[in-house]
C-alpha cells in the first residue's frame, strides 16, 4: 500500500503539491467516494483512483524523452546551472534520473526514468546499443577520417574507441552512430582524426528517436510502444 498523493504524482497526475490541492478540493475519488486525505494509503493494484471522473493509471516505472537544449546540465540537481530535471514541469521528479549523460553544450535526445535496471542495461558496454549523433565540425571530413572512425581512433584511453558507423549527410554534418558513452568520446574522436565538434546533437538512442515536433527543452512520456522497443534493445 502506499499514499495517495504519492501514488496520484507517480502515475504523472501531477507534482506532490499539485496533486494535493487537487485532493483538498474534492477532486479525486477512491472507489467512488471522495478523498480528502493526501496520507490515505491505497492499494495499487486494486483500488480505483480517479481524477475528475477519470481514471488515474498507476505505473510503477516512468519513462520521458526529453529534448535537453544547449546550456543546461545531465543531472539531478546543481546550485548554479540548470538541470535536465528542471525542465520536466508538473512532473514529480523523485526518483527520476537521466539514462547516460549529454555535455552541456550538446543538445538532442535524453531518456530519464525511475527504472534502474532498464538504465543499466541501456548503459552496459556488453549490449551494444546505439547512439546516434549529428556533427557539424570545423573542418570537412574526408573519406581517410571517416574510415578512421569505422576503424576505431585511439582516443587517449588504454583501449581505442570501438568501430562506429560513420557518414556525411547531404549538407556535409557527420552522421556518427557508436556504442560506448566514454567522458567526451565523440569529442576526442574528432580530435584523432585532427578535427573539432562545433555542434552536437543525439538523434536516436537505441530504437528510440528524438521526434521532429519536439523542440529544445520540451519533454514527453514514452508510448507503450516505445517502452517495449527498449526493452527488447537490451533482451539476451
Amino acid at each position: 500500500m502506499t499514499r495517495l498523493d504519492k501514488l496520484l504524482a507517480d502515475a504523472g497526475a501531477g507534482s506532490r503539491s499539485q496533486v494535493k490541492e487537487y485532493i483538498r478540493r474534492g477532486r479525486i475519488t477512491v472507489n467512488g467516494q471522495i478523498c480528502k486525505k493526501p496520507e490515505q494509503k491505497v492499494q495499487e493494484e486494486k483500488d480505483l483512483i480517479c481524477l475528475d471522473g477519470q481514471r488515474v493509471e498507476y505505473a510503477r516505472y516512468r519513462y520521458y524523452m526529453l529534448h535537453k537544449p544547449r546550456g543546461v546540465i545531465t543531472a539531478t540537481e546543481d546550485s548554479r546551472d540548470k538541470t535536465v530535471l528542471d525542465l520536466l514541469g508538473g512532473v514529480d521528479t523523485a526518483h527520476i534520473f537521466p539514462v547516460g549523460r549529454l555535455d552541456k553544450d550538446t543538445e538532442g535526445l535524453l531518456l530519464l526514468t525511475n527504472d534502474g535496471e532498464l538504465a543499466h542495461r541501456l548503459l552496459s558496454p556488453r549490449r551494444h546499443v546505439d547512439k546516434c549523433y549529428l556533427v557539424r565540425t570545423e573542418k570537412p571530413l574526408s573519406e581517410a577520417d571517416l574510415r578512421a572512425l569505422e576503424t576505431g581512433v585511439d582516443i587517449g584511453d588504454d583501449k581505442p574507441a570501438l568501430p562506429a558507423k560513420a557518414q556525411l549527410n547531404e549538407t556535409g554534418d557527420l552522421l556518427l552512430t557508436i556504442q560506448e558513452g566514454r567522458y567526451h568520446q565523440v569529442k576526442r574522436m574528432l580530435q584523432a582524426v585532427d578535427n573539432r565538434v562545433l555542434y552536437l546533437k543525439r538523434l536516436s538512442f537505441g530504437s528510440l528517436e528524438l521526434p521532429e515536433d519536439l523542440r529544445p527543452g520540451e519533454f514527453r512520456p514514452l508510448t507503450d510502444e516505445e517502452q517495449e522497443r527498449l526493452r527488447n534493445d537490451v533482451k539476451g
